[in-house]
């Protein structure tokens, strides 16, 4: 393999190996610098690390992430945990989206947010192709990339509500929440049915949820983003 083809295999690897070891927010009651504690940075390889930080966004404490042609998350592992009757909320303020993105193509696959839940699974069930990937990337990050993860994020072109596969891998699935300019410089809030938007975007049934990450990326486009986070907490249906 020459230089040029083991770079193109090395980025195609980051989408599969990105939500290893994320995780869940604890309910409101507690105390905001104890959930801070409890998540922390996953710096993809060969990536300039996006800044994530514990702040306030009109009288709500959040995270706030600030990329410059980076791509990184803030992460936090919970024990596996099935998914069926389980309801996540969580929310985000974004001013801005990124001009040249576009989340159906690999070349410019950057979003001002994401949220990401990986979940467990039978390896042996993927792919091929899908397992060498896995391999390499935990070659690279010495990791095993989750079964599966699932993302809602903001798009530029995808109607709300449809379901991008990632163009680098399989087993990510994109569910768009917000697409455009119409809802910047306000807080969203959202509560998703994990095991239906699981079942939506993959077609099969939901293993448990081993991780949740945040990630604000701009490294395909070579831009800058920015946005704010409310905590990720989950609940019974």
């Amino acid at each position: 393999m020459d230089r040029r083809e083991s770079l193109i295999s090395r980025r195609a690897l980051l989408a599969t190996c990105g939500v290893v070891v994320a995780g869940c927010a604890g309910t409101p009651a507690v105390a905001p610098q104890a959930r801070a504690e409890e998540w922390s940075p996953f710096v993809l390889p060969g990536k300039r690390p996006t800044s994530y930080k514990r702040a306030s966004k009109d009288g709500r404490f959040a995270w706030h992430a600030h990329a410059e042609a980076s791509a990184s998350m803030l992460r936090r592992r919970i024990p596996p945990r099935a998914v069926e009757g389980l309801v996540a909320e969580f929310g985000w303020w974004v001013p801005s989206t990124i001009d040249q993105a576009d989340l159906s193509k690999a070349e410019s696959a950057d979003s001002p947010v994401r949220v990401a839940f990986a979940f467990g699974g039978d390896h042996a069930r993927l792919s091929a192709r899908a397992r060498m990937q896995f391999q390499m990337a935990e070659m690279l990050t010495g990791e095993e990339p989750p079964y599966a993860t699932l993302m809602y994020v903001w798009d530029n072109h995808a109607p709300v509500e449809s379901v991008l596969t990632s163009r680098r891998s399989d087993r990510v699935r994109k569910l768009v929440l917000e697409c455009g300019p119409g809802q910047l410089g306000r807080w969203r809030a959202y509560r998703r049915q994990l095991a239906a938007d699981y079942r939506r975007a993959f077609a099969e049934e939901p293993g448990p949820l081993l991780a949740i990450a945040l990630m604000t990326d701009a490294d395909n486009t070579g831009s800058s983003a920015e946005a704010w986070y409310s905590d990720v907490v989950l609940r019974p249906a």
